[in-house]
């Protein structure tokens, strides 16, 4: 017999991540199954998350997978879950305020991650969504590919904002990788992924144009992202 707080957390969150997987692929962020996205329930016990390597066409709410967030178990769905689910995992237990996110192979922001560059906050757009740069976090060593590949990439990215606002930049590219956005709803880190992709392309043409192009001035940064987040935002309805 299901357990009844098991199967709760499966009801609250099976809806919004499904749409939130498919989302990647309308997008165009996630071709062919390059791409996953996972919610934290409301008691924060619960992860669910795409299956691996199923089609987004094809893909209905009784595949996704729910696991233990302290254990990693799986709990719920007879399919296995992304291979991507143990760094998902360590975003979750190491950032506190997370509740979804996202992992993608999009073109632009991939290209960055692959040179393992950061991308730079050269204007608004960029200022809307991420409080300065968005980071690259190092290579992975030899040891750390082959022992618990995806786990280290969730330690890799934690070790990145170290000293930095998970909150405030919800993302990062992983070198050689790609990248992985975060934020308060599955939604949000769907939304994050999207605007990480644009002002990635952004970025690209403006240094194809311009290598030396300048940065943003940190007033118009910071009244840009404060005017969407914080307690003085005042961007939208209330």
């Amino acid at each position: 017999m299901q357990d009844p707080e098991v199967k709760k957390a499966f009801e609250e969150l099976a809806a919004q991540v499904l749409e939130a997987n498919l989302r990647l692929q309308s997008s165009g962020l996630a071709p062919l199954t390059w791409g996953n996205a996972s919610a934290l329930d409301s008691t924060g016990r619960y992860m669910l998350i795409k299956p691996s390597g199923v089609p987004y066409e094809t893909m209905k709410e009784n595949d996704l997978v729910l696991l233990e967030l302290a254990t990693g178990k799986q709990v719920m769905g007879d399919k296995r879950p992304s291979s991507d689910t143990p760094t998902h995992l360590e975003i979750y237990r190491t950032f506190k305020g997370v509740k979804g996110v996202v992992h993608t192979h999009s073109r632009f922001a991939t290209v960055f991650a692959q040179l393992g560059r950061e991308i730079p906050p050269f204007g608004t757009t960029h200022a809307d969504h991420f409080y300065g740069s968005v980071p690259c976090a190092r290579a992975l060593t030899k040891e750390e590919v082959e022992g618990e590949y995806e786990l280290n990439t969730g330690k890799v990215i934690a070790e990145t904002f170290k000293d930095k606002d998970p909150i405030a930049v919800p993302g990062v590219l992983v070198k050689e990788h790609g990248p992985f956005t975060w934020g308060s709803s599955a939604k949000q880190a769907v939304d994050n992924a999207v605007a990480l992709e644009q002002i990635a392309e952004m970025a690209w043409r403006m240094l194809a144009l311009d290598p030396d192009c300048r940065t943003i001035d940190d007033y118009l940064l910071e009244k840009h992202y404060s005017r969407k987040h914080g307690k003085n935002a005042y961007y939208g309805q209330k």
